[in-house]
């Protein structure tokens, strides 16, 4: 619900157990009041401390700049006093900087618009009434017309506040735009400059959003990593100054991440505050905190300014993308699940939101470029034969590649290594009764292409300079209308060329060279967002044209792994590095913010490619399923003993997959921190049911069973725990008749009693052996030790 109490200038957004307020002063300078567990009062204007010197230019004239530098502006601007980061900068024709912004107008109405050409968060039910006239609440700055105003958002799940300031000198307008979800303790952040003035002005920043947060001893949590090492969490003290985190190579980068958390000292799982920015956006990114003299933290997200520079004619407006904040009282994890709650059910669209992903292999680190198609029909046979849904053909179909040097742009299918193309490779996978993907890298070119040769001038490129290559390609230049029709218009022949049900679309270098050949000098500054708009324009259209496709993005693995491929794509590429054990931090910082239903996760070949590491097929298969789930190796030179191993996985996955994709995430231990095992669980929602994941990562000597407190249970319930073993489904599924193999895949009966481990009988539970939910949450289970590295155990947890 959204309020605005006109007797005391105050607006108040209130999530299910958050509030969010900010108030006006008589100069009407909107300012940030607080962000926390949820509160009743409005009256809360005293806390912008009008009283206190430096006072308001209105009371005290002679200070006015620096009343701007300690007032929490609900969203900056420069030149005017203000020294902290600011959110907003612009440049006049006259090449002045400054900006004052003062409110004049509000309007609340139920549901959420969309923002165009952009990814964002929805709800349903205004998406069916776009308009929502009907709900509309406006003022028109005269502030006490009425008490309070309200928005009724009668069906919606959200209710959406849209405050209008402008600057007289420029006759710039900004449209600061705020959702509160009633289903979730999520805010989201947007913002709209328009032209309202005479001339033309260059927008120098935008940002999406601002927070100030006054607490000590704050810590500053972020995601940095590397290729094959994305998403390592990470925590660091935030002392007077700037702690930042960016991305400035055209993509939210392996290197960073577009995340930022204000964290209270010895913040936990289960304790402590934190408030989160998670920007919903593919390219480049700002995020910076930072804590002034008088101890308050400034925390901005945005578009990064670094060669960002829009011209904005009169009349023309420009939409920044959109940030959502969470707050959490209940420490990190009561963020994470907010986050994820979110993304489930307010961003991840399409056919395959809610339904279960089929199983996949793909023969990239099973055969390279090195395949045919009896190659890949031998892969298929077998993986068929073992329950395998999908086959995917990755790099190398198309052009006259047979290594990473050429064809990127001619995408056409090499019919001399597939004869009769994907026509006939998806007929005969088809009888198998498997489903056909591909994979595609449709932003970039190859010097060594066709299309190249023909349109050297459609790679991004600056006048006189030689173009910089990686991976021995160049980017294709889609800000231009004509090189995103052609690119668009390959993917199409090739997707309706067959039965082609799944597209992996990667992306495998940064932007360099940045410069277009059309745009005019004073629009370069453009170049790297509009090359975003047009990524985001091809899969709008591929997922439209195409609405039963399932999309998998990917950028050399988790390189644009952010909310904004989340909006196209159901799932996406966690990371190039495959080893099971190396995916455990990786995952687990994937999953402080995104669902376990869209991270891709694959069983790969041991020794693994990238880090030789031999782990055993269970194991590699345990940690798979807390993701998407597939195979990634050439199934046809597995050992025996491996093979015969998949049914069961498959098994597990079909039958756990409605947890996996919507239960509630709790993550027990991190072997990222202990350096011995890791722990985590999903519940569903009703608490009835879950899964625990345990992997033992190193074995000791002389150590006694390790207890495991389990999280997200219903205390007054008792639970019945089942060891999950891969064997004895395996042996099941062996013994059982081509008949009733189908009913084998997804029912309770893949599950075997392995023995509830240290269970008593309760009396109240007629004499089952089972446990309390607050014995499983508070006092805990013993998880025996077992010898060997590497080991996992899977426990199902049923409410009885």
């Amino acid at each position: 619900m959204i309020c605005y109490d006109e007797a005391h200038h105050i607006f108040k957004l209130d999530t299910p157990n958050t509030s969010y307020v900010f108030g006006l002063t008589d100069e009407s300078y909107p300012g940030q009041i607080y962000y926390g567990k949820k509160i009743k009062d409005t009256d809360l204007g005293y806390l912008l401390r009008e009283d206190e010197r430096p006072q308001p230019p209105s009371i005290l004239r002679r200070e006015k700049a620096g009343y701007f530098d300690f007032y929490p502006m609900e969203y900056p601007s420069v030149g005017i006093g203000d020294a902290r980061e600011s959110c907003i900068g612009i440049r006049t024709m006259d090449g002045q900087e400054g900006l004052e912004l003062r409110y004049r107008s509000h309007r609340i109405y139920a549901g959420k618009r969309p923002l165009e050409g952009l990814p964002a968060t929805w709800d349903a039910a205004s998406a069916a009434h776009s308009d929502a006239s009907s709900d509309d609440v406006h003022t028109t700055g005269q502030k006490d017309k009425e008490a309070v105003q309200t928005a009724q958002t009668a069906s919606c799940s959200c209710s959406t506040l849209e405050v209008t300031m402008e600057d007289e000198v420029t006759g710039l307008q900004v449209v600061l735009s705020y959702t509160a979800f009633e289903d979730v303790d999520a805010i989201t952040r947007s913002v709209r400059v328009e032209n309202g003035g005479e001339r033309s002005v260059y927008l120098t920043k935008v940002l999406s959003a601002c927070l100030h947060v006054e607490q000590e001893n704050l810590e500053v949590l972020t995601l940095p990593g590397s290729w094959s090492r994305e998403r390592q969490i990470q925590r660091q003290k935030l002392g007077y100054g700037s702690v930042v985190t960016e991305s400035i190579r055209g993509i939210s980068s392996h290197q960073d991440h577009p995340f930022m958390a204000l964290v209270t000292e010895n913040c936990t799982q289960t304790t402590g505050d934190v408030y989160a920015m998670n920007f919903v956006y593919s390219g480049n990114f700002l995020a910076k905190a930072m804590r002034d003299q008088f101890d308050q933290t400034r925390m901005v997200m945005g578009i990064h300014p670094d060669r960002f520079c829009w011209k904005l004619e009169p009349g023309e407006s420009f939409q920044a993308p959109e940030a959502v904040l969470v707050y959490s009282d209940e420490g990190l994890g009561k963020m994470t699940r907010a986050f994820h709650r979110l993304y489930r059910n307010h961003l991840i669209r399409g056919y395959w939101k809610d339904r279960r992903r089929p199983v996949l292999i793909n023969n990239w680190e099973a055969t390279y470029f090195n395949f045919d198609t009896e190659k890949l029909l031998a892969i298929a046979r077998e993986a068929a034969e073992r329950g395998i849904e999908m086959l995917v053909v990755d790099d190398g179909w198309f052009g006259y590649r047979s290594n990473d040097d050429s064809s990127l742009g001619d995408w056409q299918v090499n019919e001399k290594k597939l004869p009769g193309g994907f026509t006939y490779l998806a007929q005969e996978v088809n009888k198998l009764g498997m489903k056909l993907g591909i994979w595609l890298e449709p932003e970039m070119v190859s010097e060594d292409s066709n299309l190249y040769r023909e349109h050297p001038d459609w790679a991004l490129q600056m006048n006189g300079r030689e173009l910089g290559q990686a991976r021995a390609q160049y980017v294709l230049d889609l800000s231009r209308p004509e090189v995103a029709e052609y690119v668009y218009g390959m993917i199409r022949d090739v997707l309706s060329s067959a039965n082609i049900e799944y597209v992996k679309w990667d992306m495998n270098r940064l932007l360099s060279d940045v410069g277009n050949l059309t745009l005019p000098a004073d629009r370069q500054g453009e170049i790297m967002h509009r090359y975003m708009l047009a990524v985001y324009g091809l899969q709008d259209r591929l997922t439209k044209d195409f609405p039963q496709l399932l999309l998998e993005n990917c950028c050399s693995g988790g390189g644009r792994f952010d909310p904004g491929m989340l909006y196209y794509s159901p799932q996406i590429w966690c990371s190039d590095d495959t080893d099971a054990i190396e995916r455990l931090s990786i995952q687990e910082g994937t999953q402080l913010l995104y669902p376990l239903s869209c991270i891709g996760a694959h069983v790969s070949i041991c020794p693994n490619h990238g880090t030789g590491r031999v782990t055993p097929f269970e194991t590699r298969g345990v940690v798979a399923l807390s993701g998407t789930f597939g195979y990634e190796l050439d199934i046809t030179r597995l050992p025996d003993e491996e093979k015969d191993q998949i049914p069961g996985q498959v098994a597990h996955y079909k039958q756990f997959s409605h947890l996996i994709r919507n239960g509630e995430y709790y993550r027990i231990a991190s072997w990222r921190e202990n350096h011995l095992y890791d722990c985590f669980m999903v519940v569903s929602e009703d608490r009835t049911e879950a899964l625990c994941t345990y992997v033992q990562v190193l074995s000791q000597i002389n150590y006694k069973s390790r207890r495991i407190r389990l999280l997200g249970l219903d205390p007054d319930a008792y639970y019945s725990v089942t060891e999950v073993s891969l064997a004895e489904t395996c042996a099941e599924i062996q013994g059982q008749t081509a008949g009733n193999e189908a009913a084998a895949g997804g029912g309770d009966s893949t599950e075997r009693d392995g023995g509830d481990i240290a269970a008593a009988d309760c009396g109240s539970a007629a004499a089952k052996k089972c446990y309390q939910g607050a014995a499983l949450m508070y006092a805990g289970i013993l998880m025996p030790r077992v010898m060997g590295d590497f080991q996992t155990r899977l426990l199902h947890i049923r409410k009885i």
